[in-house]
């Protein structure tokens, strides 16, 4: 379990949210972190319909899907034009508008907020593009802090065939293209990666990272996250 939140009570990163009561939070907050490819949808998408039926209410949230700023984002990035201040920024406006309008709500509810992926992929993603680390996790200050945080951790090499096997295949933006770090998607992908494994694995003390093996089969993974969660939620309630 995450160390830096309790079982049962709520705490900001930094000054957090105004006019939000933490003593009102009943739910619990989880999260499913890794970078892309790594499987973080697939463990959700399997993990919500256990949660429901052993009788838990489920929120399941992920970056860009916010009211205010999930279009946006979609359309800004597909123009490939975006600065890092600017797509951190369009970003923060995305989480901090879910936070507030879906997971907070849901969690003052007693809901179980499932999220692929959290504020650690978007200070990683800053930090990889050189933005000053201090400046980005103060921007996230506003963010509760999870009850777990599962890092599904791989290497580039694991996960180069996983992307080549999706539909989408190489992104733009996962790739790392704006930086210019490669000549082709291939190359870029792969130096991209390496850099934002390399942040994510320095986070894992500081935030308290619940480490999975996500080279193991995605059965594998699912049974250990459940028999993790399951753990969580006997000790938390």
């Amino acid at each position: 379990m995450n160390s830096n939140a309790d079982n049962r009570n709520f705490e900001f990163y930094g000054e957090g949210l105004p006019g939000v009561e933490l003593s009102e939070l009943h739910g619990r907050l989880i999260v499913i972190e890794g970078p892309d490819g790594v499987g973080r949808s697939t463990q959700v998408s399997m993990l919500k319909p256990w949660l429901e039926s052993n009788g838990h209410a489920v929120l399941d949230t992920g970056m860009t899907r916010s009211a205010l700023a999930g279009k946006g984002i979609k359309q800004a990035k597909a123009g490939i034009t975006l600065g890092p201040i600017s797509l951190s920024l369009f970003y923060g406006t995305d989480f901090a508008d879910r936070l507030e309008n879906e997971m907070i709500p849901a969690l003052r509810a007693g809901f179980i907020v499932l999220t692929d992926r959290y504020i650690y992929s978007l200070i990683a993603r800053a930090i990889v593009r050189g933005l000053e680390a201090d400046w980005i996790k103060s921007v996230y200050g506003l963010a509760l802090k999870p009850h777990a945080i599962f890092y599904l951790r791989t290497n580039v090499k694991d996960l180069i065939p996983r992307v080549l096997s999706s539909p989408a295949g190489f992104d733009y933006w996962e790739s790392g293209m704006d930086l210019h770090l490669g000549g082709d998607l291939f190359d870029s992908f792969e130096e991209y990666q390496t850099r934002m494994l390399a942040v994510f694995d320095s986070m894992t003390d500081q935030y308290g990272f619940e480490v999975i093996d996500a080279t193991q089969p995605i059965e594998a993974i699912y049974r250990n996250l459940q028999r993790r969660i399951g753990r969580l939620l006997r000790e938390s309630y």
